[in-house]
């Protein structure tokens, strides 16, 4: 099935989804957003037009592994998607993902200055990429 995953913030949310077979993730968008209204409606939005089967939103734990106030918000936001949408959310552990596609766009030649429109839709494709293989193996 198409599975959506989100990597969601408060000012922007990026967008990755996978193909029917579940092999591989590829990026959609990063969208801007004032509210978590807003971020789940737009998110809910995509998650209809694509046809998802289910999302993964990657979850912000602490380095030791614990979860804290960020983590408390993106729950909070994915229990509201699931009511809106009807469809199952998962969450995945992000640490590093930011950081990992920054290297990446870095090591692909994109300035500084313009890796903040790539790097919200780079996270969320490295999230939704580790949740397959994590489940895969």
């Amino acid at each position: 099935m198409k599975i959506l995953g989100i990597d969601y913030g408060d000012r922007y949310i990026g967008y990755a989804e996978c193909d029917e077979n579940e092999i591989i993730a590829f990026p959609l968008e990063s969208v801007k957003i004032k509210s978590m209204k807003e971020g789940i409606d737009v998110s809910a939005a995509i998650a209809v037009r694509d046809k998802v089967g289910m999302i993964v939103i990657g979850l912000p734990l602490m380095p030791d592994g614990n979860e804290g106030e960020r983590a408390a918000k993106t729950r909070a936001f994915g229990k509201v998607l699931s009511r809106v949408t009807g469809l199952e959310v998962k969450y995945y552990d992000e640490r590093l993902s930011t950081v990992q596609a920054e290297e990446y766009l870095s090591m692909g030649g994109v300035a500084k200055r313009d890796m903040k429109k790539f790097t919200d839709k780079l996270s969320a494709q490295i999230i939704l990429n580790d949740y397959i293989n994590a489940v895969r193996r």
